[in-house]
């Protein structure tokens, strides 16, 4: 089994692509971890704001067919990849670690890790002591030592319910 973290976003129904997602995870790996669920604005483009998490789950999937899954996820949340890097998005699931394994594509760990508030910090929340392996430094740590903007990210709750109603939050 391997450690597997992802970075889920959204910014089109949120709190509904976001929920279904999580109930999706949760039947395919079984026990998952989630952050707290951070509200920012869109980055790259002008539109609404996103709500960000990380979820933290084992699985026995490698790479490859472990995105096809992520992918087939966000087609059912009605995602489009477009040739436009930034927009709009119902659901985005980033692979940002698989395991301590470092790789050129794809990308690992993810390079947003480092760089976005949105996606450090609720990996922080969630993994805090595990060490970045690139760097060697606790997630807690690149987080204190963190200079972009950091007052931007607002926690919420989702709440609108799927599922059963109750929240994995």
């Amino acid at each position: 089994m391997v450690d597997v973290f992802l970075g889920l976003g959204s910014n089109v129904e949120a709190p509904r692509h976001l929920r279904s997602a999580l109930d999706e995870l949760s039947a395919a790996f079984g026990e998952t971890r989630v952050s707290p669920v951070y509200r920012n604005p869109a980055v790259g483009f002008e539109g609404d704001d996103f709500l960000n998490l990380v979820v933290a789950c084992e699985t026995r999937l490698e790479i490859d067919p472990l995105k096809a899954l992520l992918h087939d996820i966000e087609r059912r949340a009605g995602r489009e990849r477009r040739t436009a890097h930034y927009g709009p998005r119902t659901l985005d699931i980033d692979l940002l670690l698989y395991g301590d394994e470092i790789r050129q594509s794809p990308r690992l760990p993810h390079p947003d890790i480092l760089k976005r508030a949105f996606v450090l910090r609720p990996l922080a929340d969630l993994a805090g002591q595990r060490r970045h392996p690139e760097s060697g430094m606790t997630y807690a740590g690149h987080w204190s030592a963190f200079a972009g903007p950091r007052d931007q990210l607002v926690e919420v709750k989702l709440v609108e319910p799927v599922g059963s109603g109750e929240s994995k939050n």
